[in-house]
This record gives structure tokens, sequence and C-alpha cells, in this order.
């Protein structure tokens, strides 16, 4: 449709794909990126040899996967981010579908770990996290609904999208993974807000999710001992948020000192979900003030060029993206410093887990692909072009 309207970009015939890649490519996003799997990496030799040590593996067990699910996540990201956004639609859709089929039979094939939540496939070697897969696959496919509806006579799109959005929020909440269903809702719910949902909507449907909430306090055990822990003004000492909550007050602004932490000998989870309880007490303040700031360039430089992007599509599915990557670091980083209930998140490119890493790099590949720069006019001068008229 854009094309009809403003004419085909000009190619030129010859043009070699990598020199073009990287005449195009944001390098400050993959920067970031890759320093963030940098740190990841760090925080992962301090924060995993205890829990080698406990399970009776080699010291650097957890480190030698990270680096090698790491190194698929990178290959994945820089896979997708030479591809065209038609190449990304339809394989974003295809991986969708694959995706939400795996979801729905994990309560018969899937498996808990015994951490009381059915969320995971196991192969033997290794565990496999739908969810992880299903949400750059449910951007790309919302996106693409939503963007089709802006065309004249086309379906209802946004309609679809939001049935769509409540099956995989009701899969979700099942398991239960309330976190990764509130993660899904608000990427649907900020691609509605950016193709145009009136303001009034949205507050019903955010009212309408406080009840939902509300009725899963009453009716879901889980939920409800997350909540009661999160509202206590007391902290049991003996749990992880206690334990990360003492660590973070430990490491004070310049940590104390690499190696020195205790803290990952207490949390089971000091490799994944709170890392950067790690990264604070061995390292301070000022490291966790240097990730936060490098997901911070991240979404913002990724949204900066999407507001000059002219395809609905790749404007809807690149926001819901960058949003959805960033609002995960934040529930990490939230639930750690209890500002926000536990709810069994990893930090994108940080944290140990290989369905979280490798899924990552294929949803900043695509946002990657999507933020490239192409050859057509600003929107805003296309604006002001039509205003003059």
């Amino acid at each position: 449709m854009t094309e009809m309207v403003y004419g085909a970009p000009r190619v030129v015939t010859g043009d070699p794909v990598l020199p073009r890649w990287w005449r195009t490519i944001d390098k400050w996003t993959m920067c970031c990126i890759l320093v963030l799997f940098g740190i990841g990496m760090l925080l992962g030799l301090a924060a995993s040899p205890p829990l080698a040590a406990k399970n009776g593996l080699p010291p650097f067990y957890y480190v030698t996967r990270q680096a090698f699910f790491g190194g698929m996540a990178i290959a994945a990201m820089f896979g997708f981010s030479l591809m065209s956004p038609v190449m990304v639609r339809r394989l974003g859709v295809l991986g969708f579908l694959a995706a939400f089929v795996a979801l729905a039979l994990l309560p018969i094939l899937g498996t808990d770990f015994g951490k009381g939540a059915t969320r995971w496939y196991s192969l033997g070697f290794a565990s496999v996290q739908p969810s992880e897969f299903l949400k750059p696959g449910f951007v790309i496919m919302s996106a693409w609904m939503m963007a089709a509806a802006m065309s004249v006579g086309g379906p209802p799109g946004r309609l679809y999208s939001f049935a769509l959005t409540l099956i995989i929020v009701t899969f979700l909440a099942l398991q239960p993974d309330f976190g990764q269903a509130c993660l899904v809702l608000f990427a649907w719910g900020v691609m509605y807000f950016v193709a145009g949902a009136p303001m009034v909507l949205l507050l019903g449907l955010a009212a309408c999710v406080v009840g939902v909430g509300f009725m899963a306090y009453n009716s879901s055990e889980h939920f409800a001992r997350r909540i009661n822990g999160f509202l206590s003004p007391d902290v049991d000492p003996t749990t992880q948020l206690g334990y990360a909550t003492n660590a973070i007050r430990e490491g004070g602004f310049f940590g104390v000192g690499v190696g020195e932490g205790q803290v990952k000998w207490s949390l089971p989870d000091a490799h994944t979900d709170f890392i950067i309880a790690v990264a604070a007490e061995e390292y301070g303040l000022i490291c966790v003030v240097v990730i936060i700031a490098l997901y911070a360039v991240i979404v913002v430089r990724s949204l900066s060029r999407l507001m000059r992007e002219r395809d609905p599509f790749i404007r809807l599915a690149g926001t819901g993206l960058a949003c959805a990557f960033g609002v995960q670091a934040m529930i990490n980083m939230g639930v750690a410093v209890r500002l926000l209930p536990a709810k069994g998140m990893t930090l994108p490119f940080v944290s140990y887990g290989g369905s979280s890493l490798i899924a990552t790099g294929i949803a900043v590949g695509m946002l990657l692909a999507f933020t490239r720069s192409r050859p057509q006019g600003e929107i805003g001068d296309i604006l002001m072009r039509r205003a003059t008229r």
C-alpha cells in the first residue's frame, strides 16, 4: 500500500548485502546489545559457579552454556537484521504459529521442573520455554493485523488482534505465568495506541485488567502469595527478595569488589531472575546505572528512528518490540528492588537462559531490521507537503 501511494524506493543494482547492511544498521543499538551480553558473561562468571558447585557440576558449566546460547542469540540477531521487513514479517508469522501450538500443548506435554508452573518442554539436554519465542512472533502478527486495518477496505485487524491477545493471555495465565501475560498485553496496548486507539478505550481496558487481577488474587494461591509478599511491609530475609534487597544495600555506590559478593551463595536464581542483585553487590550502583543506560539507549534510539518510518507495519512492529524489550528489563530490575511483585522474568541479554537469550536475539534482530535506514522521505516532510497543498 505504501509503495502504491509514494512509489517504490530506488534500488541500486549489484549493491553488496553486507556493505549496505553496515551503512543502514543502527550501530549504537547494536553496540549496546553486544555490551549488555558482555556484561552478562562477566556477571555469569561471578553468579553461576556457586550454583554449579551445589549441583556437582564443573565451576564454569553455566558460563559455558551461556556463551553457547548467547552465540546462537547473536547469530540470530545478525541474521534477522540482514532481512527485509517483508521477510521478517513472513518468518515472524510462521514462528508465531509454531510457538502458539507449542504453548497450547504445554498442559499435556510440558513440565514445571518443580517450580509450580508448567512453562517448559524438557529435551533432556536443555529445556524450551515457548512463551519466550511467542512474544516476538505475537508482536509481528498483531502489527500485521493492525496495519492491514489501516488500508481502505481492510479487515477489522484491531478486533482480530485483540481476540488473539485474549487467547494468548488466557493460556499464559493458566500456566500460571502472569508476568509474560502482562508483557504480551502491554505490547499489544502500545501498538494499539500507536495505531490510533482512543484513550477512553485504553483506560477501559486498563480497568478490565485491574478487575481480572483482583479475580486472580482471590482464585490463584500462586498469584496471591506473590502479591502478599510484595505488599508486606517486612521482607523475610531468607527469601530471594530478602537476599536481593540486602545485597543491593551492601553494594553501595562502588560495590564490595569483584568476586567478594555473598548473595550468589544464597540466591537460587542469582544467575537468572536476580542477576542485577549480583551486579549491585559486587560492582555497586555505578554498574546498575550503566546497565539501565544501555537499555534506555536501545529503546530511545529505536523509537526515534521508528518515528520517521512511513510504513505502518514497520512502525507498529518496531514499537512493540522496542517497548516489550525495555519493559521486560524494567520488570526484572523492579522486582529486585521491590518496586514490583515477583514475576520470574529474565534480564534481556544479561541473565542466564537458553530460550530467553535466543528469543531476545531474534526480537532484537527484527528490531534492527525495522530500524535500518531506507531510501524514503521523512514522514514529517510528507505531512508538511500535504499541509501546504
